[in-house]
């Protein structure tokens, strides 16, 4: 099994096991989005020796997480896991890493993302509209799809150029994309 050299910042025990499953490495819990000062600051430490990968949940309460310790950690790589692969297969659980095959959590560590600090804008709002990223019947499908595709997670439309600018999503990159997705879609209303 792959070893993992960075510290994987997970939102509980549940998602350690897994993890586990997937790769060596080791973990650290928030327990929530209510991330203790504590826990923020070993975080912290362990980002100085090690480095980190923030690896949470695909929904509202990873993100928020994401977004806590991204601001104390700038640094941090990030995993995403799309919503698919994070589904449980019991009625009643919640959608997260804990779900998720070893294969979908060793594909989301072999495709990291480190954010970019001032990076410039290099998709614009009307290119999104284009796309149909935003604004249309299918932008939600679109979106999840593009996240998917780039290894980026999902986002709404109001956060989407925001990540798309945070991980250097190039030109190229986002309309290689583009195009995956048009074909996936005729792929799809072909079937029907």
């Amino acid at each position: 099994m792959k070893r993992i050299k960075e510290v994987i910042v997970v939102e509980g025990k549940d998602d350690t096991k897994q993890i586990n499953k997937a790769v060596v490495a080791d973990t650290i819990e928030t327990r929530g989005s209510a991330i203790p000062d504590e826990t923020l600051g070993l975080i912290e430490e362990l980002a100085e020796t090690r480095g980190i990968i923030i690896f949470t949940d695909p929904d509202f309460s990873g993100e928020k997480i994401r977004k806590i310790v991204s601001k104390a950690v700038p640094e941090a790589k990030h995993a995403f896991l799309p919503k698919k692969e994070g589904v449980p297969t019991k009625a009643g659980g919640s959608l997260g890493v804990e779900h998720a095959s070893a294969a979908a959590i060793r594909e989301a560590l072999a495709n990291l993302y480190t954010e970019v600090e001032d990076a410039p804008e290099l998709i614009s709002q009307s290119e999104l509209m284009a796309a149909g990223l935003i604004g249309g019947a299918q932008s939600k499908q679109r979106r999840e799809m593009l996240g998917e595709i780039l290894k980026i997670g999902y986002v709404n439309a109001k956060q989407l150029r925001k990540r798309l600018r945070m991980f250097g999503v190039s030109k190229s990159q986002f309309d290689e994309a583009i195009s995956k997705i048009s074909g996936k879609i005729k792929e799809q209303q072909n079937d029907k």
